[in-house]
């Protein structure tokens, strides 16, 4: 079992956190921010291929992702992964293992992270003293069972082009939302294998499929850098809807 990264020796207090400045988060009432830099206990720093949460495990610790990219996944007996959703700043990690007697997924950092570290044992508290958050908390699990709705979608009835157009097109909205690119270039943490994982596809597949989409001039994948050379063409494929804006929660 992989020892825990080691601690950061000043967290950043939550009335002074720069993830929560950012305009897409929903503003938070000065008591609730004293509420969260009480419930935080410290943070966590995660090199990249670090496993922040194990299937079959029984965390004491919840997460809120400040900064970094993971994915959350799920492995059958002969090593076979199926990646579920990728975890991007302002992502909440590790409530199952607080409703249920384990984690019935793993979570596994992409890149180097910083993550707040919350005691699972006060939860509850979050729902008797603030209702507000409490209600953002179940917005993110709600968003995330959307997520999942749209990967059971993509797996059971979208062809291998509308697969991997929806998932780019999901990735660089969810990252552009967080001021993670420059124009319609972004850093790409996640690999050709990480999509294939996501979407019940072979790695061959895969790269013949994105190919297909470099061709079209639809996008530019290169030296890890992901490009969108024509988002209407990507949205007209995968029959991709931009979300209506909205003020994202975060604890």
């Amino acid at each position: 079992m992989p020892q825990p990264p080691p601690r950061r020796p000043q967290p950043t207090p939550c009335p002074r956190c720069t993830l929560k400045n950012n305009k897409c988060f929903r503003p938070l009432e000065e008591s609730e921010l004293r509420f969260l830099n009480k419930f935080k206990t410290g943070e966590l720093v995660t090199e990249a291929g670090a496993a922040i949460l194990l299937e079959g495990s029984n965390s004491p610790h919840l997460y809120t992702v400040l900064s970094g990219w993971a994915f959350r996944y799920k492995t059958l007996p002969d090593g076979r992964r199926q990646i579920l959703n990728f975890a991007l700043p302002g992502d909440f990690l590790g409530l199952q293992s607080s409703l249920f007697s384990e984690m019935q997924h793993s979570v596994e950092s992409l890149t180097q992270m910083v993550l707040c570290v919350f005691p699972r044992e006060r939860l509850w508290e979050l729902y008797s003293e603030y209702p507000a958050l409490a209600f953002d908390l179940t917005w993110l699990v709600a968003q995330s069972e959307r997520v999942l709705d749209e990967s059971l979608l993509s797996v059971g009835r979208r062809s291998a082009l509308e697969r991997i157009a929806f998932i780019l097109l999901y990735l660089h909205n969810r990252a552009y939302v967080l001021g993670l690119t420059q124009g319609k270039r972004m850093k790409a943490p996640f690999t050709q294998q990480h999509i294939a994982d996501a979407l019940g596809l072979s790695l061959v597949h895969t790269n013949k499929t994105l190919k297909v989409l470099a061709d079209r001039k639809c996008i530019r994948w290169k030296d890890g850098v992901l490009e969108l050379l024509d988002d209407a063409k990507l949205m007209e494929i995968a029959g991709y809807n931009e979300p209506r804006d909205r003020l994202l929660p975060i604890l």
